[in-house]
């Protein structure tokens, strides 16, 4: 069985609008220990497991290296979940999967399409991040859920990569399913900023706290890596969005074992 490492990104170079997601891993990590909550999922998963380690933050200065990070701490025969950072990070974090998972469907909990070819001029902007591993060849699938702020591009780019995009105005969580490994992408604007307002876009109409732990629930296929992006503690209230955050990160954990 294989170790599960907690890595944290801290990296926001490729924000637009508002930066501050490098300053999240820290305070999730803060909010999962605090005296106000325990370490058990809803399933009675206990994340206190010798198999869970956490090797702390990286800041980073070169967006490159976020892929040889995760390489090195996949070649120890880990599964990963990251603490980010912006969305970003999410391209080089899949490169290095593809290596261990060359055929990977890869669920993505966001507001946002993030399929821009170029934005701001920018191939690597966090609005772009799934532009870039669907035309790689990185995933075999891709699954968007909570998507409710798209533009026409970005709506011809889903066509062009075949991705199942399902939006917040017609939902229907239950035609959700999967065959192959999964990894996990969660943006924190997914949800509805009433429950997460510490988030740099705020768009209203999204998804629940419930309508996202029913569904990591409902996955049955192995999820081999996952992420948390766009967590920005400069816009939080009280805390709400970092203990969502913490919140997430043990119930993937569970999952993840």
């Amino acid at each position: 069985m294989k170790n599960i490492l907690i890595q944290g990104i801290q990296f926001d170079e490729k924000s637009s609008y508002q930066q501050g997601p490098a300053l999240a891993p820290p305070l999730i990590r803060e909010a999962l220990h605090c005296g106000s909550a325990n370490y058990f999922t809803e399933n009675l998963i206990s994340i206190e497991n010798s198999r869970i380690i956490d090797k702390g933050d990286f800041p980073i200065t070169d967006y490159f290296d976020i892929e040889k990070i995760t390489e090195k701490h996949l070649d120890s025969n880990a599964k990963i979940l990251t603490l980010g950072g912006d969305h970003s990070i999410t391209y080089p974090i899949i490169k290095a999967h593809h290596k261990h998972y060359p055929k990977l469907d890869i669920l993505q909990i966001d507001a946002h399409g993030d399929l821009y070819d170029s934005f701001e001029g920018d191939k690597y902007s966090h609005a772009c991040p799934f532009a870039r591993i669907m035309e790689d060849g990185l995933a075999t699938r891709l699954v968007q859920i909570g998507v409710r702020a798209l533009t026409t591009h970005q709506m011809e780019q889903a066509e062009k990569f075949n991705v199942e995009m399902h939006h917040m105005k017609d939902l229907d969580l239950s035609s959700v399913r999967f065959e192959n490994p999964v990894y996990i992408s969660l943006d924190m604007d997914g949800f509805d900023p009433a429950y997460a307002p510490g988030v740099s876009h705020h768009e209203p109409g999204g998804l629940t706290s419930r309508q996202v732990l029913d569904l990591l629930n409902s996955i049955d296929v192995e999820i081999v890596g996952a992420d948390i992006v766009e967590y920005n503690p400069n816009r939080d209230f009280q805390n709400m969005t970092a203990f969502l955050a913490s919140k997430m990160m043990r119930e993937l954990l569970g999952k993840m074992l």
